[in-house]
């Protein structure tokens, strides 16, 4: 059983996994350092804990210990009973949900690892914002797709902001990182995958003519938000495929774009 502590110092260093979490750049770099992630709000942190991930502790307002009673009942880590003024202090912004914990990282495994198995994957190239990378892994997990694979420059899926706007899904979808940028792309190549650079430009086939749902095994490739897929990874791919668009929009959010087009990957494929 976990042991329940009253804290009542912002200061108090047993808090420091949760200070300043407004602070990205301190955060982006820290966490991964220190093989740690935040975990927000009950459904977040329950499917982080059903996944695997070792808790290293909670931080909990008080009306949040009876929910969470459970799960401070299987763990050992400690859990820092707080007011919500003294949340805020230590972590920089009003915790809405009542409830964080701090989670070990596992290793992640290598793209080689992922592609044996898999036969829809996601790549996606320099997507850096939280929100993004959050709903595509949604989007993944919703529609089946098996692994993810991201460029070296890619943000963090286990960033605060990722994981929440995920709903948790980044636990479900398993990704790794490519060590070269595009020259990583000839190992999907070589695992048999047709690479699909998803695009907004007029010379790609639209999702219905190149029917990616009955290719043997696919890697659909997304580029940030505005600035689309690189020269590079354009180049890189075998095929250019393009979501029709009607009423003048000329494309749509890169995580709206990727729901459809994993839709469009997938469909007809046998569900576990």
């Amino acid at each position: 059983m976990a042991d329940l502590i009253t804290v009542e110092n912002p200061d108090d260093p047993r808090l420091r996994d949760y200070t300043g979490l407004t602070d990205v750049e301190l955060r982006r770099k820290r966490e991964p350092a220190e093989g740690l992630f935040i975990a927000e709000g009950e459904k977040v942190i329950r499917r982080a804990k059903d996944a695997g991930y070792e808790m290293r502790s909670m931080l909990l307002s008080a009306k949040w210990v009876d929910v969470m009673r459970d799960v401070i009942d299987e763990l050992p880590a400690p859990v820092y009973a707080v007011s919500p003024a003294l949340a805020e202090q230590v972590t920089g912004y009003h915790v809405h949900r009542g409830a964080l914990a701090s989670m070990q990282r596992k290793p992640l495994p290598t793209a080689a690892e992922l592609l044996r198995t898999a036969r829809r994957v996601v790549i996606m190239e320099s997507v850096n914002d939280h929100t993004n990378i959050g709903a595509i892994f949604r989007s993944a997990a919703a529609l089946g797709m098996d692994a993810v694979l991201l460029s070296p420059d890619c943000a963090d899926p286990l960033y605060r902001r990722s994981v929440k706007v995920s709903m948790g899904a980044v636990f479900s979808v398993p990704y790794a990182r490519l060590d070269t940028w595009p020259k990583g792309l000839d190992a999907v190549r070589d695992a048999g995958f047709t690479l699909l650079a998803l695009t907004p430009d007029e010379k790609a086939k639209s999702l219905d003519e190149a029917a990616p749902h009955r290719m043997d095994r696919v890697a659909l490739m997304l580029g940030a938000e505005g600035d689309g897929l690189s020269t590079k990874a354009l180049m890189a791919a075998d095929e250019w495929v393009r979501i029709p668009m009607a009423h003048g929009v000329d494309s749509l959010n890169v995580g709206a774009a990727a729901a459809v087009a994993f839709y469009a990957v997938a469909t007809g494929r046998p569900q576990a």
